[in-house]
């Protein structure tokens, strides 16, 4: 199914938390100077017009990127920095993906591979990261291709999963990719976003992963609202495998501020859970 565009969500609130995860990991990852690949599975667009139609439609991003005040999030000023490197007028217009955030972060020594499917996305990927000579844009399924990178010749790899998940297989479906990945490549840091419809879909793959004989296993989560019975995503959260020791801590002062200024009167909430110690 390639029904999904993330257009339509661009610079919400679960945006908020996966691209404060990638942020903190690529901060992470460039403190050495050996190089390391970024490999994004389900890598968008890369950029996103905020006064578009799409992004209009529903508005999320006004209870997303909109809410915060760089200001107000010193920590933050590396994410912020990213995301006014698409803005040059100093207006908050447009919205970077993962990939141009990963693309920020980029030394001369790293590189990247950025799987799409959508024909639409792939198009406009390639002309957003075309630029960057270490950027490669792939137009194949990268839950099948990712295997094919694994191990890299860096040795260093941060591995982004973010699919739409409309189709329900797809959990089991990444579960089963990472832990092959994993068999492949240890030492990768792997992060895994999802979206919260359904809960107890999420306490499946929580499952899976505590049984699944990986170690060091962080889950991240922000929220909206309780979880509901009704149609649509009240929280999203991260699984980090192997994540930067400075991470939880990190994370644990950042996600309580951002639920406070993201709740509109309706419960938001965020939690840090150690699925899997070391």
């Amino acid at each position: 199914m390639l029904s999904y565009r993330h257009s339509f969500h661009a610079g919400n609130f679960a945006d908020l938390l996966k691209h404060i995860v990638l942020t903190e990991i690529l901060e992470h990852l460039i403190k050495k100077d050996k190089p390391f690949d970024y490999i994004d599975t389900h890598a968008g667009a890369g950029l996103y017009d905020l006064q578009s139609e799409h992004a209009e439609k529903l508005g999320e991003y006004s209870n997303g990127i909109a809410k915060l005040k760089p200001q107000d999030w010193p920590s933050l000023a590396r994410y912020f920095a990213a995301i006014d490197a698409c803005n040059p007028n100093d207006q908050l217009r447009f919205y970077p993906g993962s990939p141009l955030i990963a693309n920020y972060f980029m030394r001369p020594q790293d590189k990247a591979t950025l799987y799409e499917l959508h024909p639409t996305d792939f198009n406009l990927l390639s002309k957003n990261t075309r630029t960057n000579r270490r950027i490669k844009v792939l137009n194949q399924d990268s839950l099948t291709g990712l295997l094919s990178l694994l191990p890299p010749t860096s040795r260093r790899a941060l591995i982004l999963m973010d699919p739409s998940y409309e189709m329900k297989s797809d959990y089991d479906q990444v579960f089963k990719i990472i832990k092959n990945a994993h068999k492949k490549f240890a030492t990768g840091t792997y992060a895994l976003w999802y979206p919260v419809v359904e809960r107890h879909r999420i306490r499946k793959l929580e499952k899976l992963f505590i049984n699944s004989g990986i170690r060091n296993i962080q889950r991240f989560e922000l929220g909206l609202e309780a979880d509901s019975a009704e149609h649509g995503m009240t929280s999203s959260g991260m699984i980090v495998i192997n994540p930067p020791w400075t991470l939880f801590q990190q994370m644990q002062t950042l996600l309580p501020k951002l639920a406070s200024t993201l709740d509109a009167g309706k419960g938001a909430f965020s939690r840090c859970d150690l699925l899997v110690p070391e």
